[in-house]
């Protein structure tokens, strides 16, 4: 089993307050993690306020940094940490300028670099950018051909694609990422994101949900990726929990209704996930709940704990709880 956090690269408003941390906060509780054996540390990705954020601050804009650029500062500080983004709304991202990024980041990490891309969480966010396009822009389609796009500028040498929403010709984009096949991990738990990591994605990365669903949905995405003629233990199965630990499981619980992540959560109950399950289908307890829910999820299939979003209030209470997770609970759960 693998572990690995989320960074605050985007989290500001929504799930901590603001402000909550420097920017080189983000790079040193990254070395941290080093130091302290995770896989990797993964940034996520919010360009404008989200309105209900906006309403709790309406005088004060949360702090959201670019993941790509924050991963290549931190591949530069690191030398065996992974570095990735979770996830990347792949739908407002241009797909030459983005493939050129992934393969200079890998490159010079040294190929240490994941990329896990999604629709965005907030459809409000994605009108903001789009402006007057925004009606006639369908985020889904914009996904295939960003996806159809990136593979063929970092496989080929010489690419082209003429779609709906994007358009280019004989880009020959060099170098290459150094890892292949390039870990592609895809985000969401509906069918479609199945469909999409059984079809190209070398992970799944989908936001919690209770276990039995995520069991559920494993057994879908191997079936179809052996329909599709993949070999489905080449798909890592990586979903996103939230972290919260306390010495009891009622200390824990109590900590983590009360922090910023919950109203994170409730606002987007919308996906399906209900906010009833919030503290049994996270890692949220004692650390003897916590090691007792790992091993549940490494039975079902699931092989990395990925982008963990701590719930905390600071930075410190983050690097305490990295801490904390990497002394008490991963030796007992490898």
């Amino acid at each position: 089993m693998k572990f690995s956090v989320c960074l605050a690269t985007g989290y500001e408003g929504l799930a901590y307050p603001i402000p909550f941390c420097a920017p080189q906060d983000l790079v040193k509780t990254a070395v941290l993690c080093e130091q302290l054996g995770y896989d990797g540390v993964w940034g996520n990705d919010h360009m404008t306020t989200q309105h209900y954020v906006r309403d709790m601050y309406p005088d004060t804009p949360p702090n959201f940094f670019e993941p790509l650029v924050v991963m290549a500062m931190i591949a530069q500080a690191t030398t065996k940490l992974r570095v990735g983004t979770a996830l990347l709304v792949m739908p407002m991202r241009e797909p030459v300028y983005l493939a050129k990024q992934v393969c200079t980041i890998d490159q010079m990490s040294g190929g240490r670099f994941t990329m896990a891309v999604g629709l965005g969480a907030y459809r409000e966010e994605f009108e903001s950018w789009a402006g007057s396009k925004a009606k006639s822009f369908h985020r889904g389609e914009m996904m295939e051909e960003g996806l159809t796009s990136f593979l063929a500028l970092i496989s080929e040498k010489s690419a082209s694609f003429d779609g709906k929403y994007y358009s280019f010709h004989g880009v020959e984009l060099a170098p290459k990422p150094v890892q292949t096949p390039f870990p592609l991990f895809i985000g969401g738990h509906n069918m479609q994101s199945i469909e999409r990591a059984a079809a190209v994605g070398r992970g799944w990365l989908p936001g919690w949900r209770p276990f039995n669903e995520i069991e559920e949905r494993i057994g879908q995405l191997r079936q179809r990726a052996e329909a599709l003629g993949r070999n489905p233990a080449e798909i890592e199965i990586a979903p996103q929990f939230s972290l919260l630990i306390g010495k009891t499981d009622a200390e824990a619980e109590k900590t983590y209704m009360a922090s910023g992540l919950v109203a994170h959560r409730v606002s987007l109950a919308y996906t399906g996930r209900d906010p009833v399950h919030q503290v049994t289908a996270n890692l949220v307890g004692s650390p003897a709940s916590i090691i007792e829910k790992v091993h549940k999820l490494k039975a079902i299939g699931v092989d990395h704990c990925a982008a963990m979003v701590v719930a905390v209030n600071s930075q410190q209470e983050y690097d305490d709880q990295v801490r904390w997770f990497a002394e008490e609970i991963m030796p007992h759960v490898q």
